[in-house]
């Protein structure tokens, strides 16, 4: 169907793409992995139309084709669904679904036509979402399945996947799958890229693995396990992912007694001691995020809560990082980056007041300081003039953390710290959490994947519907019992319960 026969890409002096060769076959689906900076969303972004390739070309059905822009892709039908969400937040779904192509009666646009088609195709997606809801009031999950639902409102051959499931729960994933495999049925090919090696085992037929812009091997999916993946990723061997922990449990530091954030949170209380890695579990929605949100001032809350054994209440975030408290919000793109400026201001711009002399910014301490956040965080990039949103999701990532650690923060809060990072980046990160622990930094880490908090935390407390379920700790830490606490089900078993929460 679809070919990239030698592709190779250069921005300026550095090639990002090296001869990569790649066919899409219908009724395939074919999944592309590689660490952060491999290589993949350039070779997506060419198959797709939005870049032309530096060296060699594409083959459409056997003959050579070239794209003019993805709109020319889009007529052939070759579509490409961004990890990024690309929404006008102003509009409505069905708004969004139809712009640029809104179903008109005369010279009036058709809204009822429009809001009907719309519901058939969310409901085709397994999802109930209203199609004259706002985007700006819908969750990142949701706004990704409207991102999905308008790609597939037209029929087409070539459907390329972008890390479609990073924000998604596990069972909005498995509705995800379904819909891969109907299209699979119907003799689409299939492009998916993902850094959840689990998926890629669970949906792909074939994978091709990229590293440094370069080719590695083409297998049968069925010939691979997730481990053999994750060495061919990062060619060294992934066994150890998770750190030793450091001996935790000192000094209580935070302490949190009846903490309610109105709407999503009633009456949890925890320790947190220096040293410690805490973690928080539970199904999304479940209050994790909105609690520490309250806790640093993001949203208005009531409670009791210790800094250091002395009474405080902080509302707003400067309040909280002024007194060593640092949050990394889960969504590092609409909270934690500018994605439109360089590393230099990205890094600088929560300590601000280190580089200020006399009310002008002190740029070679500035540099200095980017200088040790590329070394000490390995920030892999060509230059260092790139924008934020020109980097790969995991040294974005790397990047968020650099900043949030110029503050010094004695307590760190970081929320889903390796959604959407290749296996590589996450044992980097999880190296640094379990150092900073061990230097006596005290670590919250909120999670999605359970054994992501089983290999990394001292403690796991898990939240269901806005309160506390439980803690888990040493040999108790483990999937059955997170997911027991988490949907505090009984009557079907907590072996039944781990299957529908695990991640397909």
């Amino acid at each position: 169907m679809l070919q990239a026969d030698q592709i190779s890409k250069s921005f300026g002096p550095v090639k990002v793409l090296d001869g990569i060769s790649i066919a899409l076959e219908p009724g395939r689906v074919h999944a592309v992995i590689g660490e952060n900076g491999a290589g993949k969303s350039t070779l997506m972004r060419i198959l797709s139309g939005y870049l032309e390739p530096s060296g060699g070309g594409l083959l459409w059905e056997g003959a050579p084709i070239r794209f003019a822009s993805a709109f020319e892709a889009e007529r052939h039908g070759v579509v490409l669904i961004h990890q990024e969400i690309l929404l006008a937040d102003d509009l409505s779904v069905a708004q969004n679904l139809f712009l640029g192509r809104e179903i008109r009666r005369g010279l009036m646009v058709d809204d009822a036509a429009m809001d009907r088609r719309t519901r058939d195709v969310l409901a085709e997606l397994g999802t109930a979402i209203p199609a004259d809801s706002e985007v700006r009031r819908l969750s990142l999950a949701d706004r990704q399945f409207v991102q999905i639902a308008r790609a597939l409102l037209v029929p087409n051959k070539v459907v390329i996947f972008d890390e479609p499931t990073a924000v998604l729960t596990p069972v909005e994933t498995e509705k995800l799958f379904v819909v891969i495999r109907r299209l699979r049925e119907v003799g689409v090919a299939v492009l998916y890229v993902s850094h959840r090696l689990p998926e890629v085992k669970a949906i792909s037929d074939t994978v091709t693995v990229l590293r440094d812009g370069r080719h590695v091997t083409t297998a049968p999916t069925s010939d691979l396990d997730p481990i053999d993946m994750a060495r061919l990723m990062v060619g060294r061997d992934m066994a150890k992912l998770y750190p030793a922990r450091s001996a935790g449990g000192g000094a209580v530091v935070l302490a949190a007694e009846g903490i309610s954030v109105p709407g999503y949170v009633e009456d949890a209380s925890f320790k947190l001691r220096r040293g410690e890695i805490l973690g928080f579990g539970g199904l999304v929605g479940a209050g994790r995020t909105e609690l520490f949100e309250g806790i640093v001032g993001l949203r208005p809350s009531r409670g009791g809560l210790e800094l250091h054994g002395k009474p405080v209440h902080f509302t707003d975030v400067r309040a909280s990082m002024k007194a060593g408290i640092t949050y990394l919000s889960e969504d590092r793109k609409g909270k934690g980056l500018l994605l439109d400026e360089e590393l230099r201001e990205n890094l600088t711009l929560a300590a601000l007041d280190r580089f200020a002399r006399g009310g002008v910014m002190d740029v070679p301490a500035e540099e200095e300081a980017l200088d040790g956040a590329i070394s000490r965080f390995d920030i892999r990039v060509g230059r260092r003039n790139l924008l934020a949103r020109q980097l790969s999701g995991g040294n974005q990532q790397k990047l968020f953390l650099a900043k949030m650690m110029l503050l010094e923060p004695r307590i760190v809060i970081i929320d889903e710290p390796t959604r959407g990072v290749d296996i590589g980046t996450k044992q980097q990160i999880y190296s640094f959490l379990a150092n900073l622990a061990a230097q006596g930094v005290a670590v919250v880490v909120i999670s999605s994947e359970m054994q992501e908090l089983i290999g990394l935390c001292h403690r796991i407390l898990v939240m269901r519907g806005g309160r506390i379920a439980g803690e888990v700790s040493g040999d108790e830490m483990t999937e059955d019992e997170i997911v027991f606490l988490a949907t505090g089900v009984h009557e079907i078993g907590v072996e039944t319960a781990v299957e529908a929460a695990r991640p397909a």
